[in-house]
């Protein structure tokens, strides 16, 4: 998955921003360091785009549904065995 550059840079800037003033010679190279921290941080997740994920979730609800209409069929086979 791929994360929307604009929302890193607003966040790695936010960050940057609360650093304290006495340190805004330091901010650009910090926005810059919590950005490659962020990047490196996102790009070892296991994430999905909400589109996989909605995708994903369909097909278990009608797997879901399949195996609960299968399993009412073999009872009801099983009931019309002779025991």
């Amino acid at each position: 998955m791929t994360f929307d550059p604009k929302s890193l840079d607003d966040l790695a800037r936010r960050l940057a921003d609360a650093v304290p003033p006495g340190l805004t010679a330091l901010k650009n190279d910090l926005e810059q360091n919590f950005k490659a921290v962020l990047q490196s941080g996102i790009a070892k997740l296991d994430l999905v785009t909400r589109q996989e994920f909605d995708i994903q979730s369909g097909v278990l609800r009608r797997s879901r549904e399949r195996l609960e209409e299968l399993e009412q069929r073999i009872a009801a086979l099983e009931g019309r065995k002779p025991g």
